[in-house]
Parts: structure tokens; C-alpha cells; sequence
């Protein structure tokens, strides 16, 4: 007799309904991109998780990145653990805060000086803000489909023509704060240039994700960060990179020094708390110095440069950086995406793939996007399938057609090659799927 399933994510699920908005805290757990209840994760070790039910999966997700050595990594285990015995927080200054900052300018030196925060979302805010307040201009620019947190300035959407301003995208978000938000399309030069000619005076910052990871994986097209380089100085605007994702992910310095393009400002998360709450911003000194004390342009907070989670990111950014570590996880990227391409042909699937670094994208369409309504174009009943079949046959990928995957160092050669193995029967499923409008247009 098979012993029944333990049901105890759906029970986990049931139970946050009646007491957390949606039954997550964040909205893409939730599942409602793909269907079906949430995993509850249980423990994490190396390149995989288990959920409630007691289920093993191999993990693309990886905490939205910052497990690049893959889960309960022990050199950053052992760390949390010492630091902890010496207190969790104090709300002043600590050694450890001093070691990361003078790490993030030897890794990224266009990090002239730092600012430890606690989240993503805490550095892009405070780096807006410090832009706006050292140009004393309003207008943000961003780009459709790249995210950079949920502050109310960049909860924006495209206006109804090219050069609009932006509207909210979000309830709460007043229209008035809306208006300083210019939204473009990513990769487009030209609309970027047109942009600049018109209300260039008037910018303080381009925002933008190097290489977007919000929108599933999307490179950026030869020429497009120079120019924005070019068009940032002429007009004095602060270029502002978003590596909370790609931040050691791309490349040991980041997009930029993958790119070769120095930004004013640079925000970071993810890798640098090794999977614990952390973020910073830095950049020009010039600018860097008009934040308090310093300058007037006010940013604080008590739990920015917890030593706990510095531990873990020290411990993290230690290991990825040793020789060999980070070219061995962007390898396995090249294998997994090489390989699910294949294994889509060879099941007459319509499909691409690609890597930048350890982050991947997957598509269900032809060729890779390059930007926003390119990615709309992706099949995402397909994928929504595909998600699922890799599910059940212990495959963890992210929730959404519109998200990048990862990988860390703890992925190796069993965990590709479970992973096509799954492939190849999620993409047989895939190609035996009609869409529902095919199959309404068959019916009498």
C-alpha cells in the first residue's frame, strides 16, 4: 500500500489565508501567475529545498539571488552563528560595517563611498532621493519592466504615448508623485535620446537594471548602456545601476564591469547579505558626500549594517570571489540553458534560452526579448505548463513568466542533468498543449 502525501502545504496555505493579506508576504509567492498552492520550504541545502509535504526539488529561485553558494552555505552558517553570540544589533557603529564597505570599493570601485542599508528597495529609494538632491531636479527616468523596488516614485507605468509621463501602476500611489516619473522602453536608444533632447534639464537620474531581471532575463543591446552613459553626462544627470539582482551575478564586479561602464550611483542587495536583510548604495564622492551627516539630503536607519547579516555576506562574498568560483556557477548557466534549448528542438517546442553570468532566462518564444513587449509575446500558458511539469517531477523554478533564474555554486553536473531529464518530459507535455483559444475555435 503507498502511503498517502502529507498535505501540509495546502493546510500551511489555508491557515496564512486568515491571517496574512493573499497568504504571502511578498505577491509572487502567492502563485497566482501559474496556479495552484505555494510550496511552504521547510530547509535549504546546497543546490536544493524541501517543502512541507516533505518533497525534494532542485532550486532556480535561490532566494531571488543572493544564495549564490547555494543554500545554508556553512562558511556563512558558522558566521551568523559567532556574530549572533556577540549581539544581534546595536544601532551604532560596528567593525564588521566597515570591513563590507571597504570590500564593495575594491569589488566595485566606482563605490567611491558606501551606505548600508537593510533591503533593495531601502538603496534605490535613498539613491533616487540623493540624486534629486544633489542635481536639485525632479524627473526620474526608468524603463518598462524593470523593477526597483516599491517605493511610490517607481510604482510607474508608461504614459499613453512615447514621451508622457508616467502613471501609477499601483492604488496609493498619488498621480501627482506619478508625474516626475519619465517611463521608456528598455534597449530603445533613440526614444532614450529623444527623451534627453526635450526635458534633459529637468532630469535628475536614470534608473535602470543593467541587465533587467524583473521582466524575465533581458541583456542589453550593444551600444544601449553607452549611450545612456553619454546622454547622463552631457546633460548632468545622475546614471543610477540597479545591481540589487545582478551584483555578483553577472560578473565578480557587476554588470558594470562586465559592461565596462561606470555609473554615478550603484544600489545593491541580494548577495551581499548572503541570504540575510541588507542593501547598500555608493558611488561618486561628490555625491555620496551630500548625504547626512555629511550633507542635507536625510537617509537613516537602526538597523542599517546589522553585523548578523554582514557576517553572512562577508562569509558569502569571500567565497564567491576566490579564483575559479564565480566562472564555475556562469559554466553551469551555459550548460543549463544550452541544454534546455536542445531538449525543447529535439520535443518541436517553440523556445530559447540564455545566460548572463549565473542568472538565466527561459522563454516560450523563438528568440530571447529585448524588451518589454517583446517578453508579452512570450506563450505564458505554455510556460505556466512547463512550470508545473518540472514541478512535479522536483524542479523548483520561479513562479512567473516574468522573472530571471538562478543558479549557484552548489548546482553541479547531477543537478543539470536531473534538471534535463525533467525538461525533456515537460517540454513533451508542452508540445501536446493547445491553447485555449485553439481549442474554442475547434469546438462546434
Amino acid at each position: 500500500m503507498v502511503r498517502p502525501m502529507s498535505n501540509r502545504n495546502q493546510e500551511l496555505f489555508d491557515r496564512a489565508l486568515k491571517s496574512i493579506p493573499g497568504g504571502v508576504n511578498s505577491p509572487v509567492r502567492a502563485f497566482r501567475a501559474v496556479g495552484g498552492t505555494p510550496k511552504f520550504f521547510v530547509r535549504g541545502e546546497g543546490a536544493r529545498v524541501w517543502d512541507a509535504d516533505g518533497r525534494e526539488y532542485i532550486d532556480y529561485v535561490c532566494s531571488w539571488g543572493p544564495l549564490v553558494m547555494g543554500h545554508a552555505f556553512p562558511p556563512a552558517v558558522q558566521a551568523v552563528i559567532e556574530a549572533a553570540r556577540s549581539g544581534l544589533s546595536f544601532g551604532a557603529p560596528t567593525e564588521v560595517e566597515v570591513v563590507m564597505a571597504e570590500l564593495l570599493q575594491k569589488l566595485v570601485p566606482s563605490m567611491e563611498l558606501v551606505r548600508l542599508v537593510s533591503s533593495g528597495t531601502e538603496a534605490t529609494m535613498s539613491a533616487i532621493r540623493l540624486a534629486r538632491g544633489f542635481t536639485g531636479r525632479s524627473l526620474i527616468v526608468k524603463f518598462e519592466g524593470c523593477y526597483h523596488g516599491h517605493a511610490d516614485s517607481l510604482l510607474v507605468k508608461a504614459g499613453s504615448g512615447a514621451l508622457t509621463l508616467g502613471q501609477p501602476s499601483s492604488s496609493g500611489v498619488p498621480p501627482e508623485t506619478a508625474q516626475h516619473t519619465l517611463v521608456l522602453d528598455y534597449n530603445d536608444t533613440a526614444a532614450l535620446e529623444r527623451c534627453f533632447n526635450d526635458m534633459g534639464d529637468r532630469i535628475a537620474t536614470v534608473i535602470v537594471e543593467p541587465v533587467a531581471g524583473n521582466m524575465n532575463l533581458v541583456a542589453p543591446q550593444p551600444g544601449f548602456l553607452k549611450n545612456l552613459r553619454e546622454l547622463c553626462t552631457r546633460y548632468g544627470a545622475v546614471l543610477i545601476f540597479d545591481e540589487v539582482m545582478t551584483g555578483f551575478r553577472v560578473a565578480p564586479g557587476g554588470a558594470q564591469a562586465l559592461f565596462g561602464i561606470r555609473p554615478d550611483l550603484t544600489t545593491l542587495g541580494k548577495v551581499i547579505g548572503g541570504g540575510m536583510p541588507v542593501g547598500a548604495f555608493g558611488g561618486r564622492r561628490d555625491i555620496m558626500e551630500k548625504i547626512a551627516p555629511l550633507g542635507s539630503v536625510y537617509q537613516a536607519g537602526t538597523l542599517s549594517g546589522n553585523p548578523v547579516a554582514l557576517a553572512a555576506g562577508l562569509a558569502t562574498l569571500r567565497a564567491l570571489i576566490k579564483p575559479g568560483v564565480f566562472e564555475g556557477v556562469a559554466a553551469a548557466a551555459r550548460e543549463l540553458t544550452a541544454g534546455l534549448t536542445r531538449v525543447a528542438v529535439e520535443q518541436g517546442v517553440v523556445f530559447s534560452a540564455q545566460n548572463v553570468g549565473s542568472m538565466f532566462g527561459l522563454y516560450f518564444r523563438a528568440t530571447p526579448p529585448t524588451s518589454f513587449a517583446e517578453v508579452m509575446q512570450c506563450d505564458k500558458e505554455r510556460f505556466n505548463r512547463f512550470f508545473h511539469a518540472m514541478l512535479e517531477r522536483g524542479v523548483y523554478l520561479a513562479p512567473s513568466a516574468y522573472e530571471a533564474g538562478f543558479l549557484s555554486a552548489s548546482h553541479g553536473n547531477g543537478e543539470i542533468a536531473a534538471t534535463l531529464a525533467a525538461a525533456a518530459a515537460a517540454f513533451k507535455l508542452c508540445a501536446q498543449f493547445k491553447p485555449r483559444q485553439a481549442q474554442a475555435k475547434r469546438m462546434p
